[in-house]
């Protein structure tokens, strides 16, 4: 667990050797770039992330502020801190992902910050049609050739195949975390699961599932984390700063269905081969039921998290809030890596 906290706090640390040993560095944004093919081309994905308190600067002036305030903190750590990049994947997951595109590619061709990488847009779509599906292969076939000339090697079945087992390997391990945070273990803050998982974002995936195993079979014997079960829903969170306040007042969150967390919504393994892959990204999701999420994890109770200028999860609220049967609160017009603790209490923790 020390060394996976540790490439949380750092997670360009690898990144640093793994480039000073001549390797190749491919960050990424958002949860749908398949980072099967990456792994498989033999370079490193490090998924980026924002910092609440970070200096937007420029980040603010070429997106402007009505953008979701993480990616603007991404944006501004890609700006101002230069990580060690190779090239740069920015998935369609959501609109503001697109907007970061959209002035990434923009500010490149128009030479104003020559350090940025080279950016490219995953476009991975979720509606459930055969040809989405066909869309989506296209797309990675593309994506494949793309790499290929890049690391200036090719990526054969064979390795796509370990590639995909392994990443594969990886989710099974977070989905016995997620046991272990649920009903008669509670092994664990919600605080350490966000950094279990999201160092695996930071690490080779060979080098991430031993250590994840490792932390799995260190908690198996740990007594009870305290506090009140909490399932969160509504916005991504990329640090712990929300779980961490809500934790130190008394919560203990035992779930979440955003693509930072555990993965227990996922679907089953994907096929080992591209066109398993594309239908894997296309069937991807981390949202259980809300009654079964909340069966699941035996949460007392459900916060939607709602973050200014993310607000699709809105639409959400009252839906979930009719099918789970336990209090559900919604908080809305958050900011980035703050919560209002004493408007989520109700009669929870005092």
């Amino acid at each position: 667990m020390t060394a996976l906290d540790a490439a949380y706090a750092d997670r360009y640390a690898r990144a640093r050797s793994w480039r000073g040993q001549g390797g190749t560095v491919v960050g990424y944004v958002g949860a749908d770039v398949p980072v099967e093919l990456v792994t498989a081309a033999g370079a490193l994905p490090v998924r980026l992330s924002g910092r609440p308190g970070r200096p937007l600067g420029h980040a603010l002036e070429y997106l402007g502020a009505g953008v979701d305030a993480a990616t603007l903190s991404l944006f501004a750590g890609l700006l101002d801190e230069a990580p060690p990049l190779d090239l740069l994947l920015v998935s369609h997951d959501s609109e503001a992902s697109l907007q970061l595109f959209y002035a990434l590619r923009e500010i490149r061709r128009l030479g104003l910050e020559p350090h940025l990488p080279p950016v490219w847009l995953v476009d991975v779509l979720h509606l459930p049609h055969r040809s989405t599906a066909a869309y989506n292969l296209v797309r990675l076939r593309e994506l494949r050739r793309r790499l290929e000339r890049f690391v200036g090697a090719a990526i054969d079945d064979d390795a796509l195949a370990a590639a995909a087992a392994a990443h594969d390997e990886v989710r099974a391990a977070r989905r016995a975390l997620a046991v272990l945070r649920g009903p008669g273990h509670r092994a664990l803050t919600g605080v350490e699961a966000l950094t279990l998982v999201g160092a695996g974002s930071a690490l080779p995936v060979d080098e991430y599932l031993p250590l994840l195993r490792g932390a799995l079979g260190e908690l198996a014997g740990r007594e009870p984390r305290p506090g009140v079960p909490l399932l969160l829903t509504g916005s991504a969170h990329d640090e712990p700063g929300v779980y961490r306040s809500l934790e130190d007042d008394g919560w203990l969150v035992v779930g979440e269905d955003h693509d930072w967390g555990d993965g227990a919504g996922e679907p089953p393994p994907a096929p080992p081969t591209l066109d398993g892959l594309a239908e894997w990204y296309q069937s991807r999701t981390v949202t259980e039921p809300p009654a079964a999420a909340v069966a699941r994890t035996g949460a007392h109770h459900v916060l939607s998290y709602v973050r200014t200028h993310d607000d699709a999860p809105l639409w959400d609220f009252r839906a979930v809030a009719a099918a789970v049967p336990v209090p559900a609160v919604l908080l809305a017009a958050q900011e980035y890596g703050a919560v209002d603790v004493a408007a989520v209490r109700g009669d929870g923790p005092r």
